[in-house]
């Protein structure tokens, strides 16, 4: 497959990563699915905890997934929900794939299978400039 992104097919799998969330305290499953440079895809669901704020986000589960596998070299996460609209990652999982690809493509859908796409470098621009504010 290559890096040749097929959005359908990194949405299904999305699609199936939300299966199996953990998601009883806010009753919103999540699916994510990255697909890397190589075209191997990773998945990743939420798993919510009665502490919230230890709650982690499909997207960053499936990036845990990629990068336990190896894989660095992110080019694009699609990210599923039962929402009325399509959901983007909140501001801890931008940074967080920042890291890796600040040009990373987001795929987004909703119940309706109304499908949004973003880049993530739109969503946060200039994500490094802290860290490289830092080191100077």
């Amino acid at each position: 497959m290559g890096s040749k992104i097929d959005p359908k097919e990194l949405l299904m799998a999305a699609w199936e990563a939300r299966e199996m969330a953990y998601a009883g305290y806010s009753n919103f499953p999540v699916g994510a699915a990255i697909q890397t440079k190589s075209g191997q895809i990773f998945k990743g669901c939420n798993i919510e905890n009665v502490s919230y704020g230890l709650t982690i986000c499909a997207e960053r589960a499936a990036l845990a997934t990629a990068i336990q596998h190896g894989e660095r070299d992110l080019v694009a996460i699609a990210i599923v929900s039962a929402s009325a609209t399509p959901i983007v990652p909140c501001g801890a999982c931008r940074q967080v794939l920042a890291e890796f690809n600040p040009n990373l493509t987001i795929f987004s859908e909703g119940f309706d299978r109304n499908t949004l796409d973003w880049n993530l470098i739109h969503l946060l621009p200039m994500a490094a400039l802290g860290i490289i504010s830092q080191r100077n």
